[in-house]
């Protein structure tokens, strides 16, 4: 994947990916209570937080024999920035929709 911001879109596109990142957000985990609510095996469980971790969305880090998984606290720093540009966009859409709207109802009851 070309960019950062791509491959965390990419990411979490797939509803599988969106589920554990949920799960995650919650609090840090291993990879068996992960897997738990899922109908699938603990590698296919794997293969999705791999795809997490190289999105830069989930980091693991070591205690004993495992590897907890945990969001990055900054993962979605750079999705939020992306989205609020277009935020003020559809921002300033609403308003001249609100506008348009406030003028078409005056216009109504003046009998234009």
């Amino acid at each position: 994947m070309a960019d950062l911001l791509s491959a965390k879109l990419s990411a979490l596109a797939d509803p599988t990916r969106r589920a554990i990142f949920a799960r995650l957000a919650l609090g840090e985990t291993t990879l068996s209570e992960l897997a738990k609510p899922f109908d699938m095996t603990l590698p296919a469980v794997s293969k999705h937080l791999k795809v997490l971790e190289r999105a830069g969305l989930v980091s693991r880090g070591r205690r004993a024999q495992t590897r907890p998984a945990r969001v990055d606290k900054a993962a979605l720093k750079e999705i939020a920035a992306w989205m609020d540009r277009y935020r003020i966009f559809w921002g300033g859409s609403f308003d001249r929709l609100d506008a348009y709207l406030a003028r078409t109802r005056k216009e109504g009851r003046d009998g234009r």
